[in-house]
């Protein structure tokens, strides 16, 4: 893109909109070099004289006549005096003679692109002329269109800002169906598949010499749910897109006005069967709204699940067995909470640290009922996929516990959460998690590992594939590290 957008930028005669206007015109003239079964190329003069290619157009209806790439060149010699002629008089231009090269004849068209009366670029058509056949209707009606929009073209009457540029998939081109309206919105003619579309729709009669406005509206099972740009879409007379369905089907509609320098005198009108492209989208949303509806249940039965345990370590009467189903109640809500986070979204991803910062506070309150324990948090998490994220949570939970349960040893402290995510020069982001508290220290012939610390080693080394370490923190205390590579390629 750099190579259309610098010469652009450094232009010193363009007004506001004239750079946006030529952005507009090659995002959408590939239309173009379809109906005109030519190559287009768009050249840009030079400050020093002649021209360089800024972009260049390859019809999807007929082959290619360039095979090599020349974006970015300066114009050929015997091409520039006719891009000069349409420049400076602002009139399309045809090449007296036709171009021989040794596999082809060809015709050459200079269109001056002309904004406000100024010549902001030249479009040049570059047609293949070899065929020996009689061109066919299609043919004829669909390089007329061709011919009309470059004449808009050096009237400033196309690209128009108005044509709508959303982002829903789908947009009508002309190889799925062209109908061509006149002023009244009759259609003049209508392509095979083009036809073949209104067909679908329940359309049996043909549609040529009928206006188009009346086919849609005798088409229609539910107006009710009909698009208010319907009417303006059919009768050709604003550039906008509308969408019908009846019978299951699906149509998109392009409409784009023919305009000349005193007024509107046809329209061409696109359209496209999208009824598989929608069935499919109607799919996906499903299978979101179902993955949402799993997340939200599963959280629910883990919620369940906690509850019963939590129900159950009341009645224990040994200390041993209360705390546990209450280490086993905390798990399960740690498991449960990441769920919840699915469940509000579509992605199968979490945004980690919204999520932690509510489970290290739970963390350390819960571990601690009879002691006043700080927690402090610093550094982000980012986005996790949540392959990576449950487990890591559950070593969190059951890192701060123990910090709060052994390393204060029942006193006052504070608890460190830190992350540290960086991307390495291969391109793959790695985190550094550290939970550090200010408590007794470890031990001196090492810790020992209970049930939590076995849970943790497990979980970083098979479900994380990190590596975990334990050390002395400096000024007192202990601090764990854990280091893991993301693998964010495999997330979801």
């Amino acid at each position: 893109m750099a190579i259309f957008t610098d010469p652009i930028r450094e232009y010193a005669g363009f007004e506001p909109g004239d750079a946006e206007w030529l952005h507009l015109l090659v995002g959408d003239w590939q239309m173009v070099a379809d109906l005109a079964f030519a190559d287009l190329a768009l050249w840009f003069p030079l400050d020093g004289g002649g021209y360089v290619a800024l972009a260049h157009a390859r019809p999807s209806t007929s082959h290619t006549v360039f095979h090599s790439d020349f974006v970015g060149e300066r114009i050929r010699a015997d091409l520039q005096p006719l891009v000069d002629v349409a420049w400076e008089t602002q009139r399309i231009e045809r090449s007296g003679e036709t171009n021989w090269t040794t596999e082809m004849a060809m015709r050459v068209e200079a269109v001056p692109m002309v904004r406000n009366g100024r010549t902001l670029a030249v479009v040049t058509t570059h047609m293949d002329l070899s065929s020996s056949r009689m061109p066919s209707r299609l043919e004829l009606t669909y390089r007329q269109c061709a011919y009309d929009l470059l004449r808009m073209g050096t009237l400033g009457l196309w690209p128009d800002f108005a044509t709508p540029t959303g982002s829903r998939r789908g947009a009508p081109r002309v190889g799925d169906g062209l109908i061509r309206l006149d002023i009244d919105g009759i259609v003049q003619y209508a392509s095979p598949n083009g036809v073949s579309a209104f067909r679908r729709l329940g359309d049996v009669e043909t549609l040529e010499g009928r206006p188009l406005a009346e086919i849609t509206t005798a088409l229609l099972k539910d107006r009710r749910m009909v698009d208010e740009t319907l009417p303006l879409v059919v009768t050709g007379r604003m550039p906008w897109r509308t969408e019908i369905g009846s019978r299951g089907v699906s149509l998109s509609l392009r409409a784009i006005p023919l305009r000349d320098e005193k007024e509107r005198f046809g329209a061409l009108v696109l359209c496209r069967d999208v009824s598989e492209l929608r069935r499919r989208e109607m799919e996906l949303v499903s299978k979101d709204a179902t993955i949402r509806e799993i997340h939200h249940r599963v959280k629910n039965n883990l919620q369940t699940v906690a509850a019963l345990l939590r129900m159950q370590s009341r009645r224990m009467v040994s200390d041993e067995g209360k705390l546990g189903l209450e280490q086993a109640m905390r798990r399960v809500s740690t498991i449960a909470l990441v769920h919840e986070t699915l469940s509000q979204g579509l992605a199968q991803s979490v945004d980690f640290d919204e999520l932690i910062s509510r489970q290290f506070r739970l963390s350390a309150e819960v571990a601690s009922p009879s002691q006043a324990v700080r927690t402090e948090r610093s550094g982000d998490f980012g986005e996790l996929p949540s392959d990576l994220a449950t487990p890591l949570a559950l070593v969190i939970n059951e890192l701060v516990t123990n910090a709060v349960e052994h390393g204060l040893s029942g006193r006052a402290g504070t608890v460190w959460l830190m992350a540290d995510r960086r991307t390495e020069p291969d391109g793959e982001d790695t985190l550094r998690v550290t939970i550090a508290d200010d408590g007794v220290g470890l031990p001196a012939g090492g810790h020992a590992e209970g049930l939590g610390l076995q849970i943790v080693r497990t979980l970083v080394t098979s479900e994380l594939g990190g590596t975990i370490e334990w050390s002395t923190r400096t000024g007192g205390g202990t601090s764990v590290t854990l280091e893991l590579g993301l693998r964010l390629n495999q997330g979801s």
